[in-house]
């Protein structure tokens, strides 16, 4: 068993390197970029949410009420006659993405105490490169790539850009695992 405390080293070490490919991921090679599309009449969209008083928070349209309503003729048709849909609203301005970014490593960090945690259970002190390697990884796939999975199921989200959120937490978990092992206390 090795301490969390002896582990302060592959967290923030993992934690930077999630954080520097992910930029390059998202800035330099722009595969996300098509993960989002643009709404058709999207200023005529924008009025109308403004006009309607649209605060930041999550809706769905249409709109049940309950489940008791879904049954409903006009629930059901209003469900025909579409769109159906998800709506994420956040509050109005540039985005922050000095506060994304830092929530996003923040985040990373606490990938890593928990990858730290989970495989200094398992294993001591000289644990070989490859059997920390194998662990630490698993443990940062399913952090970084299992929040995705039931986006396509319940959200709607095409499975192309869910596909590319589990090869990113694939790649997280590499590098993750690649700084544990790397790290690992010897013995």
């Amino acid at each position: 068993m090795v301490p969390l405390t002896s582990l302060w080293l592959p967290i923030l070490v993992s934690a930077v390197l999630v954080f520097v490919w992910s930029s390059i991921a998202h800035m330099v090679l722009g595969y996300h970029k098509s993960n989002y599309g643009k709404l058709p009449n999207e200023d005529a969209v924008l009025e109308a949410l403004r006009s309607a008083g649209a605060t930041p928070g999550n809706y769905m349209f249409p709109h049940a009420g309950s489940h008791s309503n879904m049954s409903s003729p006009e629930v059901i048709a209003k469900f025909t006659k579409g769109p159906v849909g998800m709506l994420n609203v956040i509050p109005s301005g540039p985005p922050a993405m000095g506060s994304y970014l830092s929530l996003w490593f923040a985040y990373s960090v606490i990938v890593g105490v928990f990858v730290a945690y989970l495989t200094g259970r398992a294993f001591g002190p000289g644990t070989a490169y490859l059997t920390v390697f194998r662990f630490a990884g698993t443990i940062g796939f399913l952090a970084y790539a299992s929040t995705h999975a039931t986006d396509p199921i319940w959200k709607g989200e095409k499975w192309g850009t869910a596909f590319k959120h589990f090869a990113d937490g694939l790649v997280y978990g590499l590098l993750t695992a690649g700084a544990f092992g790397w790290l690992w206390p010897k013995a």
